[in-house]
């Protein structure tokens, strides 16, 4: 397995003209003395939409390498693959995420849930994780539970794994996410989840569970935020703990998709890793494209004729665009402005209403959840491309400054 170092950040980059500036916050973070591993990741989904294919994220990453004489691992990331899906991305990817949420609930074999329950004996009733102050109790209906809800969904990721391990040579990272479903997970259940990967065998190196409160796409969490720490530093402990217990590699760290934007639990995550000594991986990709929108938007008329164009196809279509984030999103339409409100209001009010500022009275959660999705309909205009180049200065400015100012050196510095 290929080594992701300590800290490391997802820069997703829907339409590949990003890279450069991506790596550039990278080096920022490198000058201040903080070292973080770049992984570009993006999913069979989003290729689908904007037309793009696997080998175009690598052709990126090593353009960008290139460019700024890079020295240090970099990643490309085959984000949310299933073995369906597989086989293109195997010879242009190094970093693969495992997505099993289609997976969870459903019921493993009576033989392999007895075959894991020997494997996990001294747990049944009680797990004791070093750290955490109370004892988990386990009853045989929470087991059982677990069991259902987890245990198949491991199976299929040991197979997937094994698919990989056996069709790729090189070294490779291998993530395993959970976090696009209903429920979150407890920290018991992650312990039980990473005994279930111990036991089908796979080395993973990051794992996304699902966390207490909302990972709303491109806004700030939404949640208990005491409960939310106690969580994550309880999940840290249990990535301690099963590494020496199971043997897991020493290398596991927790992984947090839809993680851009977060400000709120930004400071928290910073706390509990220094304190625990741990690392992590910080998944973002919408972020960058709303960089772009936002300042093709406010720089130029057309810019903006374009963006409220945008805005108008994606209100029209808006089931389209938002039915595949049913558990990341959280629009209320009521609080969608209205195109003409927009457009008398000009460029500035509409940046304003679209960049992440909770400071600013301007500031709408709801129009930026909703232009997060419109990337589709972006992708659909030769307009958009021309409009990247024509302000690539600008974008790039923007887009070096929002990962390295309000992401990596607040989750990392």
């Amino acid at each position: 397995m290929a080594g992701l170092g300590t800290y490391s950040l997802g820069t997703g980059d829907r339409f590949g003209k990003e890279g450069k500036a991506q790596l550039m916050a990278v080096l920022k973070a490198r000058e201040s003395g903080v070292e973080v591993t770049p992984v570009w990741n993006k999913s069979h989904r989003e290729h689908k939409t904007v037309g793009s294919k696997p080998h175009f994220v690598k052709d990126e990453a090593d353009a960008a390498v290139k460019s700024l004489n890079y020295s240090g691992k970099y990643f490309v990331d085959a984000d949310h693959i299933n073995l369906n899906i597989i086989d293109e991305y195997l010879p242009v990817s190094n970093f693969f995420t495992i997505d099993v949420a289609d997976y969870i609930g459903k019921s493993a074999t009576g033989k392999e849930k007895d075959e894991f329950l020997k494997f996990i004996a001294k747990f049944q009733k009680e797990v004791n994780i070093p750290g955490v102050s109370n004892k988990f109790e386990i009853s045989e209906t929470a087991l059982n539970k677990i069991l259902n809800t987890f245990l198949f969904a491991a199976n299929k990721a040991s197979k997937v794994y094994k698919y990989i391990n056996k069709n790729k040579s090189e070294e490779f990272v291998l993530e395993i996410s959970m976090d696009e479903v209903e429920n979150p997970q407890t920290p018991v259940a992650l312990f039980f989840v990473l005994a279930a990967f111990a036991f089908y065998e796979i080395p993973v190196n990051t794992i996304a569970p699902k966390f207490t409160g909302r990972f709303n796409k491109g806004i700030d969490y939404e949640g208990d935020l005491d409960k939310f720490a106690k969580e994550f530093e309880e999940d840290l402990l249990v990535l301690d703990f099963v590494k020496k217990e199971f043997g897991l590699p020493r290398n596991l760290k927790l992984s947090i998709h839809s993680g851009s934007d977060k400000f709120s639990i930004y400071p928290i995550m910073n706390r509990l890793i220094k304190k625990h000594k741990a690392g992590l991986h910080l998944k973002t990709a919408g972020t960058t494209w709303l960089e772009e929108i936002n300042v093709i938007a406010e720089i130029g008329e057309d810019g903006f004729e374009f963006a409220l164009s945008i805005y108008e196809k994606a209100l029209v279509r808006f089931d389209e665009l938002t039915s595949p984030y049913p558990e990341v999103l959280d629009i209320d339409i009521s609080k969608l402005p209205k195109v003409i409100e927009l457009k008398n209001a000009g460029r500035a009010k509409m940046s304003k209403a679209l960049r992440h500022n909770l400071e600013e009275k301007d500031y709408n959660p709801h129009f930026r959840q909703l232009m997060h999705c419109a990337y589709k309909v972006a992708a659909e205009s030769e307009d958009f491309v021309r409009l990247l180049d024509k302000y690539r200065k600008p974008i790039e400015e923007a887009v070096t400054n929002n990962l390295y100012q309000k992401h990596i050196k607040l989750v990392f510095q």
